[in-house]
Protein backbone atom coordinates (compact mmCIF):
# COMPACT_ATOMS: atom_id res chain seq x y z
CA UNK A 1 0.00 0.00 0.00
CA UNK A 2 1.58 3.82 -1.24
CA UNK A 3 0.48 6.14 2.19
CA UNK A 4 1.74 9.22 0.51
CA UNK A 5 0.28 8.28 -2.72
CA UNK A 6 -3.24 7.78 -1.00
CA UNK A 7 -3.14 11.30 0.60
CA UNK A 8 -2.26 12.56 -2.67
CA UNK A 9 -5.27 10.86 -4.01
CA UNK A 10 -7.27 12.31 -1.26
CA UNK A 11 -6.16 15.84 -1.23
CA UNK A 12 -3.79 16.67 -4.05
CA UNK A 13 -3.44 21.08 -3.85
CA UNK A 14 -3.16 20.18 0.19
CA UNK A 15 0.40 21.42 1.32
CA UNK A 16 2.55 18.54 1.97
CA UNK A 17 5.60 20.50 3.17
CA UNK A 18 6.90 23.83 3.39
CA UNK A 19 10.02 25.57 4.13
CA UNK A 20 10.67 29.36 4.29
CA UNK A 21 8.24 30.50 1.40
CA UNK A 22 8.62 27.04 -0.72
CA UNK A 23 5.40 24.91 -0.37
CA UNK A 24 5.09 21.93 -1.93
CA UNK A 25 1.34 19.99 -2.20
CA UNK A 26 0.47 16.51 -1.68
CA UNK A 27 0.60 15.80 -5.15
CA UNK A 28 4.30 17.76 -6.05
CA UNK A 29 5.42 15.65 -3.38
CA UNK A 30 4.53 12.20 -4.82
CA UNK A 31 5.52 12.96 -8.15
CA UNK A 32 9.02 14.55 -7.06
CA UNK A 33 9.25 11.54 -4.84
CA UNK A 34 8.54 9.16 -7.83
CA UNK A 35 10.80 10.78 -10.31
CA UNK A 36 13.30 10.38 -8.04
CA UNK A 37 12.90 6.77 -7.02
CA UNK A 38 12.60 5.95 -10.67
CA UNK A 39 15.96 7.46 -11.47
CA UNK A 40 17.69 5.96 -8.53
CA UNK A 41 16.66 3.21 -10.03
CA UNK A 42 18.02 4.19 -13.41
CA UNK A 43 21.42 5.01 -11.61
CA UNK A 44 21.53 0.56 -10.97
CA UNK A 45 20.55 1.00 -7.57
CA UNK A 46 19.21 -2.27 -5.98
CA UNK A 47 16.30 -2.64 -3.52
CA UNK A 48 17.77 -2.97 -0.14
CA UNK A 49 20.82 -1.39 -0.89
CA UNK A 50 22.00 1.79 1.09
CA UNK A 51 21.61 5.50 0.58
CA UNK A 52 23.96 8.03 2.71
CA UNK A 53 21.53 11.68 3.12
CA UNK A 54 24.46 14.47 4.07
CA UNK A 55 22.01 17.16 3.90
CA UNK A 56 20.82 20.12 6.03
CA UNK A 57 17.38 20.42 7.31
CA UNK A 58 15.55 20.65 3.48
CA UNK A 59 12.88 19.93 1.56
CA UNK A 60 15.28 17.96 -0.22
CA UNK A 61 16.48 16.34 2.79
CA UNK A 62 12.92 14.68 3.12
CA UNK A 63 12.35 14.69 -0.50
CA UNK A 64 15.69 12.26 -0.71
CA UNK A 65 14.82 9.86 2.23
CA UNK A 66 11.57 9.69 0.77
CA UNK A 67 12.66 9.42 -3.24
CA UNK A 68 15.40 6.38 -1.67
CA UNK A 69 12.81 4.74 0.03
CA UNK A 70 10.73 4.79 -3.36
CA UNK A 71 13.21 2.90 -4.64
CA UNK A 72 13.23 0.01 -2.32
CA UNK A 73 16.70 1.48 -1.05
CA UNK A 74 17.62 2.18 2.72
CA UNK A 75 18.39 5.93 3.92
CA UNK A 76 21.35 6.41 6.06
CA UNK A 77 21.07 10.01 7.45
CA UNK A 78 24.64 11.67 8.01
CA UNK A 79 25.46 13.60 11.15
CA UNK A 80 26.28 16.74 9.66
CA UNK A 81 28.61 18.05 13.06
CA UNK A 82 31.27 15.11 12.63
CA UNK A 83 34.29 15.42 11.12
CA UNK A 84 35.92 14.32 7.93
CA UNK A 85 37.49 11.10 9.67
CA UNK A 86 33.88 10.11 11.20
CA UNK A 87 31.86 10.99 7.51
CA UNK A 88 34.47 8.58 5.75
CA UNK A 89 33.94 5.72 8.44
CA UNK A 90 30.48 5.81 8.02
CA UNK A 91 30.68 5.96 4.42
CA UNK A 92 32.89 2.90 4.44
CA UNK A 93 30.97 0.98 7.52
CA UNK A 94 27.31 1.52 5.53
CA UNK A 95 28.00 0.15 2.64
CA UNK A 96 26.59 3.00 0.97
CA UNK A 97 26.55 3.30 -2.92
CA UNK A 98 24.95 6.63 -3.35
CA UNK A 99 25.65 9.97 -1.42
CA UNK A 100 23.39 12.96 -1.35
CA UNK A 101 25.11 15.92 -0.66
CA UNK A 102 24.29 19.42 0.35
CA UNK A 103 26.46 22.57 -0.74
CA UNK A 104 27.45 23.70 2.59
CA UNK A 105 29.26 19.50 3.22
CA UNK A 106 31.10 19.00 -0.59
CA UNK A 107 34.20 20.41 1.35
CA UNK A 108 34.14 17.29 4.00
CA UNK A 109 33.26 15.43 0.99
CA UNK A 110 36.00 15.87 -1.37
CA UNK A 111 37.95 15.47 1.54
CA UNK A 112 36.72 11.58 1.82
CA UNK A 113 35.52 11.36 -1.93
CA UNK A 114 39.06 8.72 -2.78
CA UNK A 115 38.87 6.66 0.27
CA UNK A 116 34.53 5.93 -0.34
CA UNK A 117 35.56 3.46 -3.02
CA UNK A 118 31.90 1.28 -2.26
CA UNK A 119 29.81 5.07 -3.43
CA UNK A 120 28.83 4.40 -7.16
CA UNK A 121 27.02 7.96 -7.46
CA UNK A 122 27.36 10.95 -5.58
CA UNK A 123 24.09 13.31 -5.99
CA UNK A 124 24.60 17.01 -5.39
CA UNK A 125 21.74 18.99 -3.23
CA UNK A 126 21.70 23.09 -4.02
CA UNK A 127 23.56 25.26 -6.05
CA UNK A 128 26.96 23.45 -6.77
CA UNK A 129 27.94 21.10 -9.49
CA UNK A 130 30.51 19.02 -9.75
CA UNK A 131 32.13 16.60 -12.48
CA UNK A 132 32.19 13.87 -10.43
CA UNK A 133 28.28 13.76 -9.21
CA UNK A 134 25.02 13.91 -10.49
CA UNK A 135 22.74 17.14 -9.22
CA UNK A 136 19.38 16.11 -7.85
CA UNK A 137 17.15 18.41 -10.06
CA UNK A 138 18.77 16.28 -13.10
CA UNK A 139 17.30 12.99 -11.50
CA UNK A 140 14.16 14.71 -11.18
CA UNK A 141 14.06 15.64 -15.00
CA UNK A 142 15.35 12.51 -16.16
CA UNK A 143 12.80 10.04 -13.81
CA UNK A 144 8.89 9.35 -14.65
CA UNK A 145 6.01 10.33 -12.52
CA UNK A 146 4.05 6.82 -11.99
CA UNK A 147 4.76 5.26 -8.67
CA UNK A 148 8.03 2.80 -8.97
CA UNK A 149 7.45 -0.91 -9.29
CA UNK A 150 9.15 -2.57 -6.22
CA UNK A 151 9.31 -6.49 -5.71
CA UNK A 152 6.80 -7.80 -3.31
CA UNK A 153 8.28 -7.92 0.25
CA UNK A 154 9.63 -4.00 -0.35
CA UNK A 155 9.74 -2.49 3.38
CA UNK A 156 8.27 0.82 4.05
CA UNK A 157 10.11 2.84 6.30
CA UNK A 158 13.67 1.48 6.62
CA UNK A 159 16.72 3.18 8.03
CA UNK A 160 19.92 3.11 9.20
CA UNK A 161 21.05 5.79 12.19
CA UNK A 162 24.24 5.28 13.33
CA UNK A 163 24.24 6.24 17.41
CA UNK A 164 27.68 6.73 18.74
CA UNK A 165 29.64 3.98 20.07
CA UNK A 166 29.92 2.25 23.18
CA UNK A 167 32.91 0.49 21.82
CA UNK A 168 35.07 3.26 20.16
CA UNK A 169 33.08 3.52 16.62
CA UNK A 170 29.87 4.24 15.74
CA UNK A 171 26.81 1.51 15.76
CA UNK A 172 24.20 1.41 12.82
CA UNK A 173 20.84 0.44 13.79
CA UNK A 174 19.26 -1.34 11.10
CA UNK A 175 15.32 -1.31 10.70
CA UNK A 176 13.85 -2.78 7.69
CA UNK A 177 10.43 -1.50 7.74
CA UNK A 178 8.09 0.16 10.56
CA UNK A 179 4.83 -1.04 11.35
CA UNK A 180 1.96 1.56 10.33
CA UNK A 181 -0.94 0.36 12.53
CA UNK A 182 1.03 -0.40 15.64
CA UNK A 183 2.89 3.13 14.88
CA UNK A 184 -0.87 4.43 14.71
CA UNK A 185 -1.10 3.63 18.70
CA UNK A 186 1.94 5.81 19.75
CA UNK A 187 0.80 8.54 17.66
CA UNK A 188 -2.91 8.65 18.86
CA UNK A 189 -1.85 8.67 22.74
CA UNK A 190 0.23 11.91 21.58
CA UNK A 191 -2.23 13.31 19.84
CA UNK A 192 -0.89 13.70 16.69
CA UNK A 193 -3.28 11.45 14.52
CA UNK A 194 -5.15 14.06 13.48
CA UNK A 195 -4.08 14.21 9.36
CA UNK A 196 -5.36 17.84 9.74
CA UNK A 197 -2.33 18.86 12.21
CA UNK A 198 0.76 21.02 11.24
CA UNK A 199 4.01 19.07 12.55
CA UNK A 200 7.05 21.80 12.81
CA UNK A 201 10.50 20.33 12.73
CA UNK A 202 12.84 22.10 15.02
CA UNK A 203 15.26 19.59 15.09
CA UNK A 204 18.39 18.45 12.86
CA UNK A 205 17.06 15.66 10.76
CA UNK A 206 19.72 13.64 11.30
CA UNK A 207 18.32 12.58 14.61
CA UNK A 208 15.84 9.64 14.87
CA UNK A 209 13.43 11.71 16.57
CA UNK A 210 12.78 15.11 14.37
CA UNK A 211 12.98 12.89 11.04
CA UNK A 212 10.87 10.05 12.59
CA UNK A 213 8.12 12.63 13.81
CA UNK A 214 8.12 14.30 10.34
CA UNK A 215 7.79 10.83 8.85
CA UNK A 216 5.06 9.56 11.17
CA UNK A 217 3.22 13.31 10.44
CA UNK A 218 3.24 12.21 6.88
CA UNK A 219 1.97 9.03 7.27
CA UNK A 220 -1.09 10.27 8.87
CA UNK A 221 -1.30 13.10 5.60
CA UNK A 222 -0.59 15.72 7.73
CA UNK A 223 1.62 19.24 6.45
CA UNK A 224 5.28 19.48 7.78
CA UNK A 225 6.79 22.83 8.04
CA UNK A 226 10.55 22.38 8.02
CA UNK A 227 12.71 25.18 9.61
CA UNK A 228 16.93 24.68 8.70
CA UNK A 229 18.40 25.86 11.72
CA UNK A 230 16.80 26.34 14.72
CA UNK A 231 16.25 29.47 16.32
CA UNK A 232 14.06 30.35 19.32
CA UNK A 233 11.58 33.38 18.13
CA UNK A 234 11.86 32.40 14.61
CA UNK A 235 10.05 28.98 15.98
CA UNK A 236 7.49 30.99 17.57
CA UNK A 237 6.76 32.54 14.12
CA UNK A 238 6.59 29.20 12.16
CA UNK A 239 4.20 28.35 14.74
CA UNK A 240 1.78 31.41 14.62
CA UNK A 241 2.03 31.88 10.61
CA UNK A 242 1.38 27.96 9.59
CA UNK A 243 -0.78 27.39 12.93
CA UNK A 244 1.63 24.11 13.52
CA UNK A 245 -0.35 21.90 16.04
CA UNK A 246 2.85 19.55 16.63
CA UNK A 247 6.68 19.54 17.15
CA UNK A 248 9.17 17.19 18.56
CA UNK A 249 11.58 19.37 20.61
CA UNK A 250 14.40 18.39 22.93
CA UNK A 251 15.10 20.13 26.32
CA UNK A 252 17.76 22.73 25.36
CA UNK A 253 15.45 23.89 22.32
CA UNK A 254 12.42 24.38 24.88
CA UNK A 255 14.88 26.57 27.07
CA UNK A 256 15.96 28.55 24.37
CA UNK A 257 12.57 29.49 23.83
CA UNK A 258 11.80 29.81 27.74
CA UNK A 259 14.92 31.96 28.08
CA UNK A 260 13.67 34.76 24.84
CA UNK A 261 12.21 37.83 26.86
CA UNK A 262 8.64 37.35 28.42
CA UNK A 263 7.92 40.55 26.11
CA UNK A 264 9.20 38.73 22.97
CA UNK A 265 7.38 36.04 23.50
CA UNK A 266 3.79 37.42 24.33
CA UNK A 267 4.46 38.71 20.31
CA UNK A 268 3.35 35.42 19.28
CA UNK A 269 0.01 33.38 18.58
CA UNK A 270 1.16 29.82 19.96
CA UNK A 271 -2.46 28.78 20.42
CA UNK A 272 -2.43 26.24 17.76
CA UNK A 273 0.11 24.25 19.75
CA UNK A 274 -1.36 21.22 21.07
CA UNK A 275 1.51 18.55 21.52
CA UNK A 276 5.37 19.92 22.01
CA UNK A 277 7.06 16.16 22.50
CA UNK A 278 9.87 16.17 24.19
CA UNK A 279 12.93 13.42 24.89
CA UNK A 280 16.55 12.80 24.14
CA UNK A 281 17.70 14.28 27.71
CA UNK A 282 16.32 14.79 31.11
CA UNK A 283 14.69 17.98 31.31
CA UNK A 284 14.42 20.85 34.53
CA UNK A 285 11.13 20.95 35.96
CA UNK A 286 11.74 24.48 35.41
CA UNK A 287 11.85 24.76 31.63
CA UNK A 288 8.44 22.72 31.81
CA UNK A 289 6.69 25.06 34.41
CA UNK A 290 7.56 27.54 32.00
CA UNK A 291 6.43 25.62 28.56
CA UNK A 292 3.40 24.38 30.29
CA UNK A 293 2.71 28.38 31.52
CA UNK A 294 3.01 29.60 27.90
CA UNK A 295 1.75 26.72 25.80
CA UNK A 296 -0.72 25.51 27.81
CA UNK A 297 -1.28 21.39 28.88
CA UNK A 298 0.31 20.55 25.42
CA UNK A 299 3.85 19.26 27.02
CA UNK A 300 4.10 15.16 26.03
CA UNK A 301 7.39 13.41 27.12
CA UNK A 302 9.15 10.38 26.38
CA UNK A 303 11.13 7.48 27.16
CA UNK A 304 12.68 6.31 24.04
CA UNK A 305 15.86 5.72 21.84
CA UNK A 306 16.73 5.69 18.60
CA UNK A 307 17.81 1.52 18.68
CA UNK A 308 14.01 0.72 20.59
CA UNK A 309 11.71 3.62 19.91
CA UNK A 310 9.49 5.20 22.12
CA UNK A 311 9.10 2.75 25.36
CA UNK A 312 6.92 5.24 28.03
CA UNK A 313 4.91 8.30 27.60
CA UNK A 314 4.17 11.17 29.82
CA UNK A 315 1.17 12.50 29.51
CA UNK A 316 0.31 16.30 29.98
CA UNK A 317 -2.16 16.07 33.08
CA UNK A 318 0.74 14.29 34.67
CA UNK A 319 3.94 16.32 33.69
CA UNK A 320 4.16 18.47 36.95
CA UNK A 321 1.94 16.02 39.33
CA UNK A 322 4.82 13.43 38.18
CA UNK A 323 8.07 15.07 38.75
CA UNK A 324 11.08 13.30 36.98
CA UNK A 325 8.75 11.10 35.25
CA UNK A 326 9.31 9.73 32.17
CA UNK A 327 5.64 8.59 31.85
CA UNK A 328 3.52 5.30 31.73
CA UNK A 329 4.47 2.53 29.51
CA UNK A 330 3.14 3.34 25.89
CA UNK A 331 0.56 1.58 23.98
CA UNK A 332 1.83 -1.96 23.16
CA UNK A 333 4.78 -2.10 25.15
CA UNK A 334 6.27 -4.15 27.85
CA UNK A 335 8.89 -2.78 30.58
CA UNK A 336 10.44 -4.61 32.81
CA UNK A 337 13.10 -4.08 35.14
CA UNK A 338 15.77 -5.88 35.85
CA UNK A 339 18.76 -6.48 38.71
CA UNK A 340 22.42 -7.80 37.49
CA UNK A 341 21.07 -11.34 38.06
CA UNK A 342 18.28 -10.93 35.34
CA UNK A 343 15.75 -10.45 38.28
CA UNK A 344 12.65 -8.42 38.55
CA UNK A 345 13.09 -5.67 41.28
CA UNK A 346 10.38 -4.26 43.46
CA UNK A 347 8.48 -1.06 42.95
CA UNK A 348 10.86 1.80 43.90
CA UNK A 349 14.08 -0.08 43.68
CA UNK A 350 15.82 0.77 40.21
CA UNK A 351 16.55 -1.79 37.46
CA UNK A 352 18.02 -2.21 34.23
CA UNK A 353 14.78 -1.06 31.69
CA UNK A 354 14.45 -3.65 29.58
CA UNK A 355 11.68 -3.69 26.48
CA UNK A 356 10.01 -6.52 25.54
CA UNK A 357 10.59 -7.33 21.05
CA UNK A 358 7.97 -5.14 19.20
CA UNK A 359 7.31 -3.99 15.78
CA UNK A 360 9.53 -0.73 16.62
CA UNK A 361 12.77 -2.20 18.54
CA UNK A 362 15.85 -2.57 15.37
CA UNK A 363 16.70 -5.56 13.36
CA UNK A 364 20.21 -5.43 14.01
CA UNK A 365 23.18 -2.95 14.44
CA UNK A 366 24.85 -3.61 10.96
CA UNK A 367 27.24 -5.45 10.89
CA UNK A 368 27.85 -5.98 14.42
CA UNK A 369 26.03 -9.40 15.87
CA UNK A 370 28.33 -8.86 19.08
CA UNK A 371 26.54 -5.40 20.33
CA UNK A 372 23.20 -7.13 18.83
CA UNK A 373 23.67 -9.84 21.15
CA UNK A 374 24.64 -7.31 23.40
CA UNK A 375 21.54 -5.69 24.11
CA UNK A 376 19.28 -8.46 24.26
CA UNK A 377 18.58 -11.00 27.21
CA UNK A 378 15.67 -13.24 25.32
CA UNK A 379 13.10 -11.92 23.70
CA UNK A 380 13.93 -8.18 26.14
CA UNK A 381 16.06 -5.59 24.71
CA UNK A 382 18.16 -3.02 26.71
CA UNK A 383 20.39 0.31 26.11
CA UNK A 384 21.50 0.20 29.33
CA UNK A 385 19.23 2.31 31.49
CA UNK A 386 18.25 2.09 35.14
CA UNK A 387 14.82 3.34 36.09
CA UNK A 388 12.36 2.72 38.63
CA UNK A 389 8.70 1.93 38.72
CA UNK A 390 6.50 4.06 41.72
CA UNK A 391 3.64 2.24 42.62
CA UNK A 392 0.80 4.24 39.69
CA UNK A 393 3.16 2.84 37.09
CA UNK A 394 4.87 5.40 36.36
CA UNK A 395 8.85 5.12 35.45
CA UNK A 396 11.51 7.18 36.49
CA UNK A 397 15.26 7.00 34.50
CA UNK A 398 17.57 7.47 37.39
CA UNK A 399 21.16 6.33 35.84
CA UNK A 400 22.76 4.25 33.12
CA UNK A 401 25.10 1.45 33.09
CA UNK A 402 26.86 2.23 30.68
CA UNK A 403 28.48 5.86 29.56
CA UNK A 404 26.82 7.28 27.46
CA UNK A 405 26.37 11.51 28.32
CA UNK A 406 23.66 13.39 26.70
CA UNK A 407 24.39 16.82 26.00
CA UNK A 408 21.95 19.41 24.74
CA UNK A 409 20.42 16.27 23.75
CA UNK A 410 22.99 14.92 21.96
CA UNK A 411 24.32 10.87 22.87
CA UNK A 412 27.90 11.19 23.27
CA UNK A 413 29.58 8.13 23.79
CA UNK A 414 33.04 8.20 25.62
CA UNK A 415 34.45 5.07 24.24
CA UNK A 416 34.81 6.91 21.12
CA UNK A 417 36.74 9.91 22.28
CA UNK A 418 39.25 7.78 24.54
CA UNK A 419 39.56 6.38 21.25
CA UNK A 420 40.73 9.04 19.69
CA UNK A 421 42.53 10.84 22.59
CA UNK A 422 44.34 7.79 22.98
CA UNK A 423 46.59 8.05 19.70
CA UNK A 424 48.02 11.32 21.05
CA UNK A 425 51.76 10.34 21.96
CA UNK A 426 51.75 11.75 25.38
CA UNK A 427 48.72 10.56 26.69
CA UNK A 428 48.93 7.42 28.80
CA UNK A 429 45.11 6.87 29.76
CA UNK A 430 42.40 8.87 29.70
CA UNK A 431 38.84 8.25 30.77
CA UNK A 432 35.97 10.02 29.34
CA UNK A 433 32.71 11.13 31.39
CA UNK A 434 29.60 13.69 32.01
CA UNK A 435 29.43 16.06 34.41
CA UNK A 436 26.88 18.58 35.75
CA UNK A 437 26.00 21.40 33.25
CA UNK A 438 22.99 23.77 34.02
CA UNK A 439 22.65 25.07 30.66
CA UNK A 440 22.96 21.31 28.76
CA UNK A 441 22.03 18.98 31.38
CA UNK A 442 25.60 17.25 30.79
CA UNK A 443 29.15 18.26 29.32
CA UNK A 444 32.24 16.29 28.56
CA UNK A 445 34.85 15.87 30.91
CA UNK A 446 38.20 14.10 30.05
CA UNK A 447 40.11 12.69 33.14
CA UNK A 448 43.89 12.76 31.82
CA UNK A 449 47.08 10.39 32.82
CA UNK A 450 50.16 12.03 31.00
CA UNK A 451 53.43 10.18 29.70
CA UNK A 452 55.69 10.72 32.34
CA UNK A 453 57.46 14.06 32.07
CA UNK A 454 54.80 14.82 28.75
CA UNK A 455 54.37 18.40 28.74
CA UNK A 456 50.77 18.06 27.86
CA UNK A 457 48.17 20.92 28.43
CA UNK A 458 44.21 21.24 28.75
CA UNK A 459 44.55 23.17 25.44
CA UNK A 460 46.73 20.73 23.26
CA UNK A 461 44.26 17.87 24.34
CA UNK A 462 41.64 19.42 22.96
CA UNK A 463 42.98 21.00 19.98
CA UNK A 464 44.31 17.17 19.34
CA UNK A 465 40.88 15.73 19.78
CA UNK A 466 39.48 18.57 17.36
CA UNK A 467 41.20 17.20 14.65
CA UNK A 468 39.57 14.21 15.01
CA UNK A 469 36.11 14.20 16.46
CA UNK A 470 33.17 16.36 16.21
CA UNK A 471 33.38 19.45 17.77
CA UNK A 472 30.74 18.92 20.25
CA UNK A 473 32.45 15.53 21.29
CA UNK A 474 35.78 17.49 22.40
CA UNK A 475 35.92 17.50 26.07
CA UNK A 476 35.24 20.67 27.47
CA UNK A 477 37.36 20.57 30.34
CA UNK A 478 40.83 18.41 31.04
CA UNK A 479 41.85 17.72 34.33
CA UNK A 480 45.32 15.90 34.86
CA UNK A 481 45.96 12.82 37.30
CA UNK A 482 49.56 11.16 38.37
CA UNK A 483 47.26 7.68 38.53
CA UNK A 484 43.81 6.42 38.32
CA UNK A 485 41.81 4.27 40.49
CA UNK A 486 41.66 0.43 39.73
CA UNK A 487 40.43 -2.43 40.90
CA UNK A 488 41.98 -5.51 41.82
CA UNK A 489 42.27 -6.65 38.12
CA UNK A 490 43.73 -3.43 37.19
CA UNK A 491 40.47 -2.29 35.65
CA UNK A 492 39.69 1.55 35.84
CA UNK A 493 37.50 2.74 38.27
CA UNK A 494 35.70 5.78 36.22
CA UNK A 495 32.47 5.96 38.83
CA UNK A 496 35.21 7.17 41.13
CA UNK A 497 36.64 9.86 39.00
CA UNK A 498 32.86 10.76 38.17
CA UNK A 499 31.22 10.31 41.50
CA UNK A 500 32.01 13.41 43.02
CA UNK A 501 31.38 15.44 40.39
CA UNK A 502 27.48 14.66 40.59
CA UNK A 503 27.68 14.14 44.41
CA UNK A 504 24.59 15.33 46.13
CA UNK A 505 22.50 15.38 42.71
CA UNK A 506 19.58 12.81 43.15
CA UNK A 507 19.43 12.05 39.17
CA UNK A 508 22.75 10.79 37.72
CA UNK A 509 21.85 11.48 34.40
Amino acid sequence: MDILAGHAARHPAKPALIEGERVWSWAELVERRNRLGHALVGLGLQPGEHVIVYAANSIEHLLAGTGARAAGLIPVPMNHRLVAEEVAYILDHSDAVAVFVSDQFLPVVEAVRAEARKVRHWILVGEARREWAVHLDDLLARGRPEPVELPAGAAFGASIIYTGGTTGKPKGALRRSIDPQGLMETLRAMDVLDPNHVHLVAGPMYHSAPSGFALYAHIVGATVVIMPKFDPERALAEIQRHRCSSTFMAPTLLKRIKDLPASVRARYDVSSMRAIIMAAAPCPMSVKEAVVGYFGPALYEFYGSTELGVNTILQPRDVLRKPGSCGQAAPGREITLLDDDGRPVPVGEPGELYVRRFSGILDEYYKDPTATAGMRRGEWYSVGDVAYRDADGFYYICDRKRDMIISAGVNIYPAEIEDALHRHPDIQDVAVFGVPDDEWGERVHAAVQPRPGAPLTADSVTAFARQHLAGYKVPREVTFHDDFPRDAAGKLLKRVLREPYWAGRASRI
